[in-house]
C-alpha cells in the first residue's frame, strides 16, 4: 500500500457510500487525509457468501500496519474482530454506532426464523419490511441472495466475539437517538475494553453522517488531530 492515510473507514450494510461525501469532504478540506474502504458484496459487488473471517482478511489485507482505523455499525463489527484477532494491527480504532455486540432477543430469534423461510416467500413485502425491522439495515430487500446470508452470518458471528480481547486503544462515538445499536451496547462495548474512551452525542442517530455530517467532521478531525499530535504512526 503505497500511500498512507490519517484515517480508514469502513462503512455499515450499506450499498452505497454516497451519504457519506459531505463528511468525507469537509474531512479532506480540513486536511484530513481519509480513505473509505469498499466492503465486498456491500459497496465492491461479489456474488460470494461471508463469514467474519473473510472480512477480517480483507481489512487486514486493506489496512495498513498501525493505521488509525473507523468502523461504523458492520464496520465497527469487522474492526473488532480484527484488532481481537491482530492486537498489534491498529495504532487507534474508532468505533462510530458500532455492531458487535450479541444479545439474545426476539430479533434475534426473529432474524434466524426469517433467514430460513426468506428465500421462497422473498416476493411477499411483509419479509422484506420484518427483516429491516428486526436488523435495523435500510437496505435489505435490495440485497442480493448471497448477501442476505452474510448479514445473517455477520449476526451470528458476534456470539464469538471476545471483545475483551482488544487491546487497542478504542474510542467509542455514539449517538444517543441511535436506536438500530441502541446506547446500550455502547455502554456494554466499552466495560469490556481495557484502553477504551465513551462520548455520547445527543443529536446524532444511527448514521451520523447523514443526521449530523458537520458534527461528525468536526469530531473526527478534533479526534484524529490529538492522535497525531500524540505520535501516531499512521
Amino acid at each position: 500500500m503505497s500511500e498512507p492515510y490519517d484515517l480508514y473507514i469502513i462503512h455499515g450494510w450499506t450499498y452505497t457510500v454516497e451519504p457519506w461525501n459531505r463528511t468525507l469532504a469537509i474531512l479532506k478540506h480540513n486536511g484530513i487525509n481519509v480513505k473509505m474502504l469498499h466492503v465486498p458484496g456491500l459497496t465492491e459487488p461479489s456474488s460470494k457468501v461471508f463469514e467474519i473471517e473473510d472480512y477480517v482478511k480483507w481489512a487486514d489485507a486493506n489496512i495498513p500496519d498501525g493505521a488509525i482505523a473507523l468502523g461504523h455499525s458492520n464496520g465497527g463489527r469487522i474492526l473488532l474482530n480484527l484488532c481481537s484477532n491482530k492486537p498489534g494491527k491498529l495504532s487507534n480504532l474508532i468505533l462510530l454506532d458500532s455492531a458487535g455486540v450479541y444479545e439474545i432477543t426476539a430479533k434475534k430469534r426473529a432474524v434466524a426464523r426469517l433467514a430460513k423461510i426468506g428465500k421462497p416467500l422473498k416476493k411477499i413485502p411483509v419479509v422484506d419490511k420484518a427483516f429491516h425491522r428486526f436488523t435495523g439495515t435500510t437496505d435489505y430487500s435490495k440485497a442480493p441472495e448471497n448477501m442476505k446470508q452474510t448479514l445473517v452470518n455477520m449476526l451470528e458471528s458476534d456470539k464469538n466475539l471476545k471483545i475483551e480481547n482488544v487491546s487497542t486503544p478504542t474510542f467509542i462515538l455514539w449517538g444517543k437517538k441511535d436506536t438500530t445499536t441502541p446506547p446500550r451496547q455502547a455502554t456494554a462495548i466499552y466495560e469490556k475494553l481495557p484502553h477504551a474512551e465513551l462520548k455520547f452525542y445527543a443529536n446524532w442517530t444511527h448514521a451520523p453522517y447523514i443526521s449530523d455530517p458537520e458534527g461528525l467532521a468536526r469530531a473526527l478531525e478534533k479526534l484524529v488531530r490529538k492522535l497525531q499530535n500524540k505520535g501516531v504512526k499512521k
